[in-house]
């Protein structure tokens, strides 16, 4: 059977949309699988960044979250949401994976902060101390909420995404994203005693 050429054949599917392409990698298309990559592996890379704040942990994550993908393509669901928030989703959890586990081997808690801190300024001014205590309470505040509250936290604060962004993600309503964001805001509030730390601190 004739096979168009591989140029021509990478065309064709970049004219897809994301959702006709993982109905492709659901049959095992790599190509199909690598223009789903190009499209959003951009987004998801930045978003490990911002959440580990070491480029080459955020490489891993990005790598192992496709891959994990890849062998689940066909638990893609259209009506859950879209590709994006299904890819970035992966992200997120792949990245907080990492946190529990950086902070269960090190014993300590390590904000995004911290680990650029460690990476750039060996000697630290007294703000700048002052700053990664503030963010390893905040680390520790955010610990302690519960589970939905702490995840669009962590998405607005760690991700820059918008309640519109992060509703789409997690398949939920806008509402219910501004609800958990405020509750845990709220109890970050009681939890730190400084609104305006809390608040600056997840924006």
């Amino acid at each position: 059977m004739f096979r168009a050429p591989f140029s021509s054949r990478a065309a064709q599917l970049r004219a897809l949309t994301d959702e006709a392409l993982m109905e492709r990698v659901d049959h095992a298309d790599a190509l199909a699988f690598e223009v789903i990559f190009d499209r959003h592996g951009g987004a998801a890379f930045s978003l490990a960044y911002r959440m580990c704040g070491r480029r080459s942990t955020a490489e891993d994550i990005v790598q192992e979250t496709f891959l994990s993908l890849w062998r689940r393509g066909g638990r893609y669901e259209r009506a859950r949401g879209t590709v994006r928030s299904w890819v970035l989703g992966a992200v997120h959890n792949k990245a907080t994976d990492w946190f529990r586990h950086h902070t269960a081997t090190s014993g300590r808690d390590m904000s995004d902060d911290e680990a650029l801190a460690e990476l750039t300024a060996p000697d630290l001014t007294d703000r700048e101390a002052e700053r990664r205590d503030e963010a390893r309470q905040i680390r520790g505040a955010l610990g302690r909420l519960p589970t939905e509250q702490r995840r669009v936290i962590e998405l607005a604060y760690f991700g820059g995404f918008t309640h519109s962004e992060i509703a789409d993600m997690l398949e939920l309503p806008a509402g219910t994203v501004k609800g958990r964001m405020r509750l845990g805001l709220i109890k970050l509030r009681l939890s730190l005693g400084d609104l305006t730390t809390a608040a600056g601190a997840v924006r």
